[in-house]
């Protein structure tokens, strides 16, 4: 069994396999912290990219958004003459030397007939974020770590097209590469509010298609989602050997810190194995406090400040 993600330190990730990223998750007992971030938008420090900022405030796992694997973008990243540093595509590569973490990005199954309208918002879809098999290999050539299968607000990401994404990409990188999927909200679908989000049902073609990782909406964040409700998905899908992550995908990684502490317990109790919070605090990534409370709130200020303080040269 590999060493526990709360333990581990940047060189232990580096010789990590897939196998043993999902056995330290789950040796963790609940207590992994993953920050979602965006790349494109404008840094919260300017020049220390949000991804950096997350990191240092207490997340082990540092998730994408809007990562585009044609198009690779991480504002903030070190320039050279204000030109970048590095290659573009060696844009993760450099954020994993720069913070010592684990990375995942997220891909999107998108029904284009489903799809609103939303060209002019900051969701607008590109190729390079579309949840094909060429872009989920290209990601993994990147040095990315998981794949998440999910959607942004208004961009039409069906449960259906989510396992048919599923299948395709499991049987080119199942090996190699962490799967996870599932909804955070709607995502623009008619029907998929609430409840509907996500069943058994959708966990088991999930499970069926290839996912390792589970992805459901943290009780309080969605209408209809309470915590009793998320626990009996959750152990459904460890009962099928998934692990999951619960999410907060609603903006309340901008709420009040009481707020993100309730949440955070709850999901505790649902008994999820990873704790994920969003990234438009403002937009970019979470409001750094909640980031840092949210950590306290399941781990402990002995856990938090150890991932905080440990150097990336370890």
């Amino acid at each position: 069994m590999a060493k526990r993600m709360l333990d581990c330190t940047a060189s232990d990730f580096r010789n990590f396999t897939k196998e043993d990223y999902l056995s330290s998750i789950a040796g963790s007992e609940g207590r992994v912290i993953a920050c979602e971030c965006i790349g494109i938008t404008m840094p919260v420090l300017v020049d220390v990219t949000n991804a950096e900022l997350a990191a240092c405030m207490g997340a082990d796992i540092l998730l994408l958004n809007m990562f585009d694997v044609d198009h690779p973008v991480v504002n903030g990243l070190p320039l050279i003459g204000g030109m970048p540093a590095v290659a573009a595509q060696d844009t993760v590569k450099e954020l994993k030397r720069l913070t010592g973490r684990m990375i995942g990005i997220n891909l999107e199954p998108v029904e284009e007939k489903l799809a609103a309208e939303n060209d002019e918002t900051l969701w607008r879809m590109s190729q390079g974020r579309k949840a094909t098999a060429d872009n989920a290999e290209r990601a993994c050539e990147m040095g990315v770590d998981m794949v998440l299968l999910t959607g942004n607000p208004g961009n039409g990401v069906s449960n259906q097209a989510i396992t048919d994404s599923l299948k395709a990409i499991s049987a080119r990188l199942k090996d190699r590469l962490i799967l996870a999927a599932g909804k955070m909200h709607a995502s623009g679908i008619t029907g998929e509010g609430g409840e509907n989000i996500i069943t058994r049902k959708d966990i088991d073609e999930f499970i069926d298609a290839g996912a390792d990782i589970i992805l459901l909406p943290a009780p309080g964040t969605v209408p209809g989602i309470t915590m009793e409700y998320v626990r009996e998905l959750i152990a459904h899908a460890h009962g099928r050997g998934a692990l999951t992550i619960t999410a907060i995908g609603t903006s309340q990684e901008g709420a009040d810190v009481d707020t993100i502490r309730r949440i955070a317990l709850m999901c505790k109790m649902a008994g999820t194995d990873i704790h994920h919070i969003g990234d438009t605090g403002y937009p970019g990534m979470a409001l750094p406090e909640n980031i840092m409370a949210y950590s306290v709130a399941v781990r402990g200020v002995r856990h938090t400040y150890h991932r905080m303080a440990t150097s990336v040269n370890r």
